[in-house]
């Protein structure tokens, strides 16, 4: 099967993890790409997203227009791109910021993406009942793995 991860890029370690587990098991996956975060000045090191924005000010610091904006869409665009070319799509939710099962913004409309076209919703852990809009997760109708990627089929 086919397979895009998607999840926050705080959780890039783990979907990497993620994705050669899913290979082990004869699946072929694909992942965010680091090529699409925000390269730091004067080193070939790249920092996601919302680190960048939160360490220069915050999201109101980059006015519409700025050129972080394209980056961002640029990266946006190359993640649907890579569900549409999936099968389905496995969720990886860990904790982040003292909520388990984290879910973020961008990976709520990749999973509204996937659901669009009908693709089938993996997620790796149960979904926190802090995120306010569980409900519109659940309303998707995802396949909660707890873990074990064999229930993928």
């Amino acid at each position: 099967m086919k397979i895009t991860v998607c999840g926050s890029i705080a959780f890039y370690k783990e979907m990497e993890e993620l994705k050669s587990a899913l290979e082990a098991k004869g699946h072929e996956v694909r992942i965010p790409l680091l090529r699409n975060e925000i390269p730091e000045m004067g080193g070939d090191r790249k920092i996601y997203f919302a680190k960048y924005i939160e360490d220069k000010g915050g999201v109101d610091a980059f006015p519409v227009g700025h050129t972080l904006w394209d980056m961002k869409e640029s990266a946006i665009r190359d993640h649907y791109e890579k569900i549409e070319w999936g099968d389905a799509i496995v969720v990886a939710n860990h904790e982040k910021r003292g909520v388990a099962g984290y879910i973020g913004g961008n990976t709520l409309i990749e999973i509204g993406v996937a659901f669009f076209l009908k693709k089938p919703i993996y997620i790796l852990n149960p979904v926190s009942s802090e995120l306010s809009y569980k409900q519109e997760i659940l309303g998707m109708k995802p396949i909660f793995l707890g873990g074990d990627l064999d229930l993928i089929t």
